[in-house]
């Protein structure tokens, strides 16, 4: 139906017949000239219709917002003056002879060139529309240009695209399984994967040596701006590769994908280990644009009589750090009180803060109701240790280690976008040696990245001492995101188990749950590893954009429903009968 897409006309086009197809974007009538912008997935193009022509003009006159039209017409140079350098097709316009009409529209919900006063709920409930706006035609197609650049990089560099299975069983990644039951196998369940981890790992026993897929991936979690219950993840996995070179290859790949696509050069990722990050950045996904960082004071805290801090400081579980945020003093106490209602979300019960009002004056130029409490040498000690200068101010954390690195590693990040602190646009890293295990509420242990990455040790020095224990594991951090993670597999039959038993999984509950791997891991596994970065989060930091919903074509809410669709909802009771489910009745309150 078409000769030329609206958007790809331009002067060389000029003095051609063209026929275009697209929506109405606007329709403007100028003293008896009718110009319409016609829109398609490449752009906006003016089409110009004079009275001369009545029936094109007629029909021009009656087109609305979103209707679609067929057109022919004459690619013309535009008047002088008329000239858009903001539009891509800004130096011609088309003459319009013949114009039909392909379908007619409703009133659209909202105005497609004015989407920021319409709430996300209206956006979702109407995405096929929503999904129109020159803006998410973009993201949808920068979503496609990344996806195609990444299969062509893995496939130039000898990886297969294999997929797994969708339907698999339940295993224990961190987050709670979608479940769907067996109508063939009554009262038994499948999951849906939260990640294709342990085929790829069978991928690389099968002797397949590298792999790569654009895998759909489910978990049942609560949401924030950066996580959805279905995701798409770049999964791929190597043999006979350590950590370096695996780490090269995918960041080589993600260098290469930022240049051409969107020109940016993000040079090479410094190397950062987990508890440098922990110590300095209170995260383990650290935003280097921002140049704060937390300093230890435990020590001088120790002795001072006020339990606040002392208590933390004289506790191994506990932390007492310092944020030091240059030219701070400005702050005003409504801010400092919004700040310490900020830290609450974290768990902190608090927020003590010291202003740096007039340093040669000691202890009478610090302004804060808590220098009284510390006495003149530990504040003065503070300050000598944290470099402080007039006009800073200086917040506390005192709490166990891990409220405190979320609280305080939070309000560094708020803070440093608050008062326009980052010193570059992109900031990537590689956060390596991680522990493998961490301690949970209930005393119990759980693996920080899943129970498949390889440890640093051998099996009887890991099951002695597991929380001793660091792993072959690897983050690639950009911006304070995590873009993906990955390790060193298990590749050893006994090393699998004992990583088990650490986490209070018997031989005979491993061999139930994890039977198959265990059993392929008994036939010449080969060494090999792996990373699966997030497609998703990928391109929300390349288009800009602060929640994953706007670069998914059709997102669920942060309540994990879809408002286009209705989803989830009920199913008949036949279909339940089917599969022998029976439900529970709902409580009348």
């Amino acid at each position: 139906m078409r000769s030329h897409y609206c958007g790809d006309l331009r002067v060389e086009q000029v003095d051609e017949e063209v026929t275009l197809v697209g929506w109405v974007h606007r329709r403007r009538d100028h003293g008896g000239v009718i110009f319409l912008d016609v829109r398609d997935r490449e752009g906006v193009i003016q089409v110009v219709f004079d009275p001369d022509r009545e029936t094109s003009f007629a029909l021009a006159d009656s087109v609305r917002n979103e209707y679609v039209i067929e057109i022919n017409g004459l690619v013309r140079h535009r008047p002088e003056g008329t000239i858009n350098p903001d539009m891509g097709t800004g130096e011609v316009e088309v003459l319009g002879k013949e114009l039909k009409i392909l379908n007619k529209s409703e009133t659209p919900p909202f105005q497609l060139d004015d989407h920021q006063q319409v709430s996300e709920e209206v956006r979702l409930k109407n995405r096929f529309m929503d999904l129109r706006r020159p803006e998410m035609q973009q993201k949808m197609r920068l979503r496609a240009q990344v996806s195609s650049y990444i299969r062509n990089y893995l496939d130039s560099n000898g990886f297969l695209d294999i997929e797994t299975p969708i339907l698999t069983r339940a295993t224990p990644e961190g987050a709670r399984d979608y479940v769907v039951p067996s109508r063939t196998h009554e009262g038994s369940f499948f999951a849906l994967p939260q990640s294709p981890q342990l085929f790829k790992q069978l991928l690389m026993v099968s002797g397949f040596d590298r792999y790569y897929q654009i895998a759909k991936c489910f978990r049942d979690e609560d949401l924030r701006a950066d996580r959805q219950p279905e995701f798409t993840q770049i999964d791929i996995e190597m043999s006979f590769m350590n950590q370096q070179e695996i780490m090269a290859i995918t960041e080589n790949m993600i260098t290469g994908l930022f240049k051409e696509k969107i020109g940016v050069e993000l040079g090479e990722f410094p190397h950062m280990t987990y508890a440098e990050a922990m110590s300095k950045y209170g995260s383990d996904k650290p935003d280097l644009r921002n140049p704060m960082q937390l300093v230890d004071v435990a020590d001088l805290m120790a002795n001072i009589e006020f339990k606040v801090f002392a208590g933390p400081a004289n506790d191994a579980a506990s932390r007492v750090a310092a944020l030091k945020v240059p030219g701070g003093a400005s702050l005003t106490r409504k801010n400092i009180d919004e700040y310490t209602k900020f830290v609450s979300i974290y768990g902190a019960r608090g927020l003590a803060w010291i202003k740096v009002n007039e340093l040669a004056k000691g202890v009478e130029g610090l302004q804060s109701p808590i220098v009284k409490f510390l006495g003149e040498d530990v504040a003065m000690q503070i300050m000598e240790r944290l470099e402080v200068k007039d006009g800073d101010i200086v917040f506390f954390g005192a709490d166990k280690t891990n409220v405190v690195n979320e609280a305080l590693g939070a309000l560094r990040n708020k803070v440093g976008v608050d008062l326009d602190m980052l010193t570059c646009e992109w900031a990537p890293l590689w956060v390596v040696d991680w522990p493998m295990f961490e301690q949970t509420s209930d005393g119990g242990i759980t693996a920080i990245h899943h129970p498949f990455t390889s440890p640093s040790c051998t099996p009887a020095e890991l099951e002695a001492d597991p929380l001793a224990a660091q792993s072959d594991a690897y983050d690639m951090v950009l911006n304070g995101c995590e873009l993906g993670g990955g390790s060193i597999r298990i590749h050893e039959n006994e090393m699998q188990r004992s990583v088990f038993r650490c986490l209070g999984i018997s031989d005979e509950e491993a061999e139930e749950k994890f039977g198959f791997l265990l059993n392929g891991l008994k036939y010449g596994a080969p060494p090999h590893g792996g990373l699966a970065f997030g497609l998703d989060r990928l391109i929300m930091l390349m288009s800009g954009t602060e929640s994953i919903r706007e670069v998914i074509a059709f997102p669920k809410t942060q309540t994990a429903a879809c408002p286009l669709t209705n989803a989830p909802g009920e199913v008949s009771n036949e279909q339940l009968k089917e599969l022998s489910i029976k439900l529970r009745e709902k409580i009348k309150i």
